[in-house]
């Protein structure tokens, strides 16, 4: 059985592209205790275990801190050293994507070592964002006095790019341009809150030049990362995410990298941090060893080979 993916929230699964990929489980432990006890959360964890071998499990950073408390609290009952917590730098959307593109590589000839630490590397080509009306509370992604000073506008928009470099620009007015996209395939996922995904899908797509266009279901914690709402009333926002949907493509970036044993647990990893045990690629290995880190001059001398696979767009 592939490696098993789980999420914290049914909102983080997306719709499988094919009958091949299986689908993540999802923990939802940030429901209260009563809807979903801890002993329940145990029990699931460790069918899991015992179905796959290994759990790869993605958490979004703006959860509370409760959630990651049971998190590491499972494992720690479990005493199980096959469970990864993932926390990727990542907007909701984009976190589901890369779910999607772990679930994908999940049936591949990875280790479990190597597709955990993967996620980092594969985060670094989501161009992940959201159309909002107001910045005034977004602690996320830098914001300029000036920008915060506009949000208070009746009727602003502002699309932000959050990953995988911060950018911002304003849509009413004296309009910019769309921000920045991708220089590769991609395929855009977007999910509508309380505003119109018109801009979205008539402005964004066609300037991105993205290969298809799909839409998802919101997810609960998108408010409070892009801090336009509550669940169940985000506010106006448009999530949108961009992504390489190419199972091969995926494939050659990830195993285009070169391949190290984490001196703590024993399993395969690539970049510079064990994904189960996030132990780090000691200090005296040679420097392009190091890749998988947010920075793209840190990921260029190990996946150089990775990213001439990737296929150029019609930029």
């Amino acid at each position: 059985m592939p490696t098993a993916i789980a999420v914290t929230d049914p909102d983080l699964v997306l719709i499988s592209p094919d009958r091949h990929t299986p689908t993540a489980s999802v923990l939802p432990v940030g429901e209260p205790q009563e809807r979903y006890p801890l002993d329940r959360a145990i029990t699931d964890v460790h069918t899991l275990i015992e179905q796959h071998g290994y759990v790869i499990l993605l958490c979004p950073q703006s959860a509370p801190d409760t959630v990651l408390h049971r998190l590491h609290a499972i494992r720690s009952v479990l005493e199980s050293d096959r469970i990864a917590i993932l926390r990727p730098e990542l907007p909701p959307l984009g976190l589901a994507v890369l779910a999607l593109q772990l679930r994908q590589l999940s049936i591949c000839d990875f280790s479990p070592g190597v597709l955990a630490s993967a996620a980092r590397l594969l985060a670094h080509y989501v161009y992940a964002g959201a159309v909002v009306g107001s910045v005034a509370k977004l602690d996320r992604v830098p914001v300029t006095l000036r920008a915060h000073a506009k949000s208070w506008s009746p009727g602003a928009q502002f699309a932000v790019v959050a990953s995988p470099q911060p950018e911002l620009v304003r849509l009413t007015g004296a309009a910019g341009e769309a921000p920045s996209g991708p220089s590769f395939g991609t395929h855009l996922f977007y999910a509508a809150g309380q505003q119109s995904a018109d801009w979205v899908t008539g402005e964004l797509a066609p300037s991105w030049r993205v290969h298809g266009v799909t839409e998802a279901r919101l997810p609960a914690e998108s408010a409070r990362w892009w801090a336009t709402g509550k669940p169940g009333s985000p506010g106006r926002i448009v999530e949108f995410a961009a992504a390489i949907p190419d199972i091969s493509v995926l494939y050659q970036l990830v195993s285009s990298v070169r391949r190290e044993d984490c001196r703590w647990c024993g399993l395969e990893l690539i970049g510079d941090r064990c994904g189960f045990c996030a132990a780090p690629l000691p200090v005296d290995a040679p420097p392009e060893r190091v890749t998988g880190r947010r920075s793209a001059a840190v990921l260029r001398p190990a996946a150089a080979s990775a990213r001439a696979a990737l296929p150029r767009g019609p930029h």
